[in-house]
C-alpha cells in the first residue's frame, strides 16, 4: 500500500524558489524514470515527512488529478536541521522490478566476551516496486568469536533478490580484548629518580 500525496506542478527554480516553498510548508520535489521528461512538482511538508520515514516508501503522486507511483531514490536534507531539501522520485509501474538498498538491523546477543560490528549496515535487492522491503533482520543470538553473518545469510521476503555480493560480511564477532590498566606515572617518576 502506498501513501498518497497531492502535488502541485512548479516552474520555478533555484535556492530563492526552494526557500519560499520550504518556507510555506511545502518540499520541492522531481520525478522521474521511464524516459518521461522530468516532473519537478512541491509536496506537502508535514505529510510527505511522515511518509518518507520509512526506507523505500511506495507513494502515489497526485498531479492535477493525474497520479504517478514511485519511489524516493534520494532525499536532500539540512545537515544541522535535518530538515528535508529536496526529494528525488522514481516512477515506477506495478510489477516492475527495481534495486534498492534496504537497511539491515542486528537482532540478539552475541556470545559473552564477544564484540559485535555491524560492517555493512544496508543490502542492495531487487523486489517488485509495489512489494519492497522497508528492513531485514539478521539475528547473532548466541554467536562466538570468530563467526561472520553474510549478506547471504540475511533471510529475504518472498519474490526478493539479493543484489549485493553473498559474501559480504554483514556482522563480524570478535573476542573483546582486555585493555591494562595504566601505571600511575608518579611510580614510574620515583624509579628514574632512585
Amino acid at each position: 500500500m502506498s501513501d498518497k500525496l497531492a502535488a502541485q506542478k512548479r516552474t520555478e527554480f533555484g535556492k530563492g524558489y526552494a526557500r519560499r516553498a520550504r518556507a510555506a510548508g511545502k518540499i520541492p520535489a522531481v520525478i522521474y524514470g521511464h524516459g518521461a521528461e522530468p516532473l519537478h512538482v512541491s509536496l506537502p511538508g508535514r505529510e510527505t515527512t511522515l511518509a518518507v520515514r520509512v526506507a523505500n516508501a511506495l507513494l502515489t503522486i497526485d498531479i492535477e488529478g493525474a497520479e504517478h507511483l514511485a519511489i524516493v531514490k534520494d532525499i536532500q536534507r539540512d545537515p544541522v536541521r535535518q530538515i528535508i531539501e529536496h526529494i528525488d522520485l522514481l516512477t515506477v509501474q506495478r510489477g516492475e522490478k527495481v534495486q534498492v538498498d534496504v537497511p539491515v538491523h542486528v537482532v540478539g546477543e552475541a556470545a559473552p566476551g564477544t564484540v559485535v560490528t555491524h560492517e555493512t549496515v544496508a543490502v542492495t535487492v531487487e523486489a517488485e516496486a509495489t512489494h519492497l522491503p522497508t528492513a531485514l533482520e539478521v539475528n547473532i543470538e548466541g554467536r562466538g568469536v570468530g563467526e561472520h553473518v553474510h549478506a547471504s545469510d540475511v533471510q529475504l521476503p518472498q519474490n526478493v533478490a539479493l543484489v549485493t555480493d553473498a559474501e559480504t560480511i554483514i556482522v563480524n564477532i570478535a573476542e573483546a580484548v582486555a585493555v591494562a590498566p595504566e601505571q600511575p606515572a608518579e611510580a614510574g617518576e620515583e624509579a628514574a629518580a632512585e
